[in-house]
């Protein structure tokens, strides 16, 4: 007999990715196959192993990629090969999401299955819409109901009376069917002035919120294009979301701002705009790549008792080093004889991680700041080792050998552009027009994005576009590619550039009241 597999249900949640249970994303890192829809966050898939067969069932509006039967044959069939199977859905699978029915499949056909519940859009759609579905002061009951059975039919297995006596009603799938929903809670006693709402891509920053009453939420749905995905909430408790409407007043709300570092360095940005309502597209124009060599910085390490000075310029050159330390049979110790200094906070961080405590941090967070911070007479005579990046800027080498020092620059890592397919998505966006900013971290960043993008002038792409960028030297190689800076960072650091982002913003936004 073959090894038995098994098939584990996840819930999504209803969009937002960090909704994810733990429970979840334990289960899609443990995955050897995850099928997946058209509403769960594509970002969860990042946490699936890189050898995980990732396969798209997606389910839009009545548009089938794979038929529901095809989905039940498919789960069986790779559990079967004794693998482990995510069915990745949105929201909760027990609700409208018809797990029970890939549940009932299994059962049938002796499948090991695990439920992980997930966040249901019943829920977490309308409090990301400031409504919430119970208050001691509008009401104690709530109902959830499919808004896509016709209502009209002779045989409804919706109670319409039972439904007009309940406090909030949540509709799934109803958009098509709002104006007889709308028409059957009012033949069956429900005020026409009873509040309602309509919400399109809920928890999501492309979130959009129409109210109004029974009477008019139709007209009001049509004239502002609400489309499916939406859910619809019917219930005074609507009249809440004038107060408590936390999600749309986000200062980044709806933004689409372009995140361009190293993939393994983009989620700090991402999650800090993703926090303040940004719809961010992760396009990396840089992978951190071993040097042709590590002899170079192999031998340093050997010799690393001679060095009086060591100069860490960035956070990659931190971890190259230490783990080529680590590998030699060394560890921290062995740079007990000589001064460490890093550039920014951020590599000084990476640097006490390792257990060091820098000697000296730049205030100054580029090259030239090291120069304020290191004393001239502890430069003079001293030999200095630079662990960095292949190719970067000379003037700290030059600089330091002018005032007397012996400088060994020695190639720890190398960037490299990338093969992604995010660039196809951000072209897209550049010709829509629906991408508010780029954000650039580094000048390798600019340069290998204006690359990627291809012929025309980098100026006319990204006409109108918001271009933010870390700091002075980083600008300046934007400015250098044909771009002009709409934003730049007080101080090269990621917190930095998030508040400019968010100034920029804030008194864009002022400006047009």
């Amino acid at each position: 007999m073959g090894v038995a597999g098994k098939v584990i249900l996840v819930g999504a949640g209803p969009g937002d990715p960090g909704l994810i249970t733990i429970k979840g994303k334990e289960a899609i890192e443990q995955a050897d196959v995850v099928v997946y829809d058209y509403l769960a966050s594509p970002r969860l898939l990042s946490y699936a192993r890189p050898d995980a067969e990732r396969i798209y069932v997606g389910k839009k509006g009545g548009e089938h990629t794979v038929a529901q039967e095809g989905i039940n044959d498919l789960i069986v069939a790779r559990a079967r090969e004794g693998k482990v199977v995510v069915r990745l859905k949105g929201g909760d699978p027990f609700v409208f999401g018809r797990g029970g029915e890939e549940a009932e499949e299994l059962a049938a056909a002796g499948i090991a299955f695990e439920v992980v519940p997930g966040v249901t859009a019943a829920v977490a759609v309308p409090a990301y819409a400031g409504i919430p579905l119970t208050h001691r002061d509008f009401t104690a009951t709530a109902a959830i109901v499919t808004g896509h059975e016709d209502p009209t039919k002779a045989e409804s297995n919706v109670a319409w009376d039972a439904l007009a006596k309940i406090g909030s009603l949540v509709f799934f799938m109803g958009v098509g069917n709002l104006p007889r929903i709308a028409e059957r809670l009012m033949a069956h006693g429900r005020s026409p002035s009873t509040r309602a709402a309509v919400i399109r891509w809920g928890t999501t920053p492309r979130q959009k919120t129409v109210t109004g009453t029974l009477e008019t939420i139709s007209a009001e749905a049509v004239r502002v294009g609400i489309k499916p995905p939406a859910l619809i909430v019917v219930g005074d408790v609507v009249s809440l979301r004038d107060k408590l409407n936390w999600f749309e007043g986000l200062p980044l709300f709806s933004r689409r701002i372009v995140v361009t570092r190293t993939r393994a360095q983009a989620s700090i940005l991402s999650s800090r705009l993703t926090a303040l309502g940004a719809d961010v597209i992760e396009c990396p124009t840089i992978e951190i790549a071993p040097p042709d060599s590590f002899a170079l910085l192999d031998h340093a390490i050997e010799r690393i008792a001679a060095y009086h000075v060591v100069i860490f310029t960035s956070v990659n050159g931190v971890a190259h080093f230490f783990d080529r330390l680590w590998g030699a049979g060394k560890d921290a110790r062995v740079l007990e004889g000589a001064k460490i200094a890093a550039i920014g906070p951020a590599t000084g961080e990476a640097i006490e991680k390792r257990g060091v405590r820098p000697d000296l941090t730049a205030k100054v967070f580029q090259a030239e700041g090291v120069l304020d911070v290191l004393p001239r007479e502890a430069v003079r005579g001293s030999r200095i080792l630079i662990p960095r990046a292949a190719e970067a800027r000379e003037i700290l080498p030059i600089e330091l050998r002018a005032r007397g020092a012996t400088v060994d620059v020695v190639p720890a890592y190398r960037t490299v552009r990338p093969q992604t397919g995010a660039i196809q998505e951000v072209r897209s966006g550049l010709d829509e027009g629906s991408i508010d900013a780029v954000t650039f971290t580094s000048s390798s960043t600019a340069t290998n994005f204006i690359e990627m993008l291809g012929e025309g002038s980098p100026r006319l792409k990204l006409k109108g576009v918001t271009v933010a960028s870390i700091g002075p030297v980083t600008s300046e190689t934007v400015r250098r590619l044909g771009l002009p800076v709409t934003v730049e960072a007080r101080e090269a650091t990621i917190p930095a550039l998030v508040d400019a982002l968010v100034d920029h913003y804030t008194t864009k936004g002022r400006s047009h009241e």
